[in-house]
């Protein structure tokens, strides 16, 4: 649990950290080159959420903070209560520390400061908490597809299949009565 703790407020830290950077160095300037051709620093202030959804809508930011709000305590409530391991937690606390991130901005300022812009490409301009998020997001899809994946290799019962024994001549031994697979009355070519 405190392990959890650290890990949340360390990634927040730095997620403000580099929007505090964002607004210093960056904002006189506007932006800059960071990867020419790839990517570059942009100095943007969202008032909505991603892609700039329920940017200047009228009541946007309450509707923002509520749903973030209640989503976040959704997640953390689950994250302590039934304390997933592997990819589950880390999806938790990636999403979970991104969007406490951008909350905060959100609550304190009314905006939320972004600054990667993809340059090779039309997209939105983004920051170190989206990018938490989206990461959480696709570990807890990636851990969900596993999980299903490996629920349909497991046969009812939770048991793994069981070979037919090899007698001693190396000849899978049958028990009486016992019908072929591929068959449909006990012998290769189907007849009875």
């Amino acid at each position: 649990m405190l392990l959890n703790i650290l890990v949340i407020a360390a990634l927040i830290a730095l997620d403000q950290a580099t929007k505090y950077l964002a607004t210093m160095y960056l904002a006189p300037v506007g932006s800059m080159p960071l990867f020419p051709g790839v990517m570059e620093l942009q100095y943007y202030l969202n008032d909505g959420a991603a892609f700039s959804i329920l940017s200047g809508v009228e009541g946007g930011q309450i509707i923002l903070l509520t749903v973030t709000g209640v989503v976040l305590a959704a997640m953390t409530v689950y994250l302590f209560w039934k304390k997933p391991a592997g990819l589950v937690r880390a999806a938790l606390l990636l999403t979970i520390s991104g969007g406490l991130g951008n909350f905060i901005d959100r609550a304190l300022n009314g905006v939320v400061v972004d600054f990667f812009a993809p340059t090779f490409i039309h997209f939105a301009v983004f920051n170190v908490a989206d990018v938490f998020v989206c990461t959480g997001v696709g570990l807890l899809f990636l851990a969900v597809l596993l999980e299903e994946l490996a629920a349909r290799k497991k046969p009812e019962g939770g048991q793994a299949p069981q070979q037919p024994a090899a007698d001693m001549d190396g000849q899978e031994s049958r028990q009486e009565g016992a019908v072929p697979r591929g068959t449909e009355e006990g012998r290769p070519d189907g007849t009875p």
